[in-house]
């Protein structure tokens, strides 16, 4: 007899799952609305409906450049993000209803970038659960969930099944 899983290794696999519908070529990323132990919405990163995806018409790469306290001195940090690519956590906000988000957690594979957590964290979730890190902007995200009272965690021992995860390039 095979043991059941538990609930956020169920919720998980299912952003995974999700995450396979993306086409975006960096990182595919899946995310899911929950409310106690109901399921409300999924949703991944891709380009707007109708538009050509990454695969089709190539990344949109913009070139940021964020002044960072690096022990004491200030550093300037060169980072790419994809503009084509709607993000899961976005798309997940755009359809789903703020009544449903209310004290919600959301799952989602990779930590929400700063755009992302700025989001959920004025959407009424109280919880963001994620499985791999995205270093970019880990620390601000971070503190920006202990600034609001979230709870926000990582799922580090979580395995995806099998077949669903691709490399992410950054």
């Amino acid at each position: 007899m095979t043991s059941r899983k538990d609930w956020d290794t169920y919720f998980m696999d299912i952003a995974y799952m999700a995450s396979t519908r993306s086409q975006c070529s960096r990182r595919h990323v899946g995310a899911v609305l929950v409310q106690g132990k109901k399921l409300l919405g999924t949703a991944y990163n891709g380009a707007p409906m109708g538009i050509p995806d990454c695969l089709e018409a190539g990344c949109m790469l913009v070139e940021e450049i964020e002044l960072k306290l690096q022990d004491g001195k200030e550093e300037l940090v060169r980072k790419q993000r994809c503009i084509r690519t709607i993000h899961a956590e976005q798309n997940l906000l755009l359809f789903t209803d703020r009544e449903d988000r209310e004290g919600s957690t959301v799952y989602v594979t990779d930590q929400p970038c700063w755009t992302c957590a700025n989001m959920l964290a004025n959407s009424g979730i109280t919880e963001i659960v994620y499985h791999r890190a995205y270093p970019k902007d880990s620390d601000k995200v971070i503190d920006l969930m202990t600034h609001r009272g979230m709870i926000f965690r990582c799922m580090e021992a979580y395995e995806p099944p099998h077949g669903v995860i691709m490399e992410v390039s950054n």
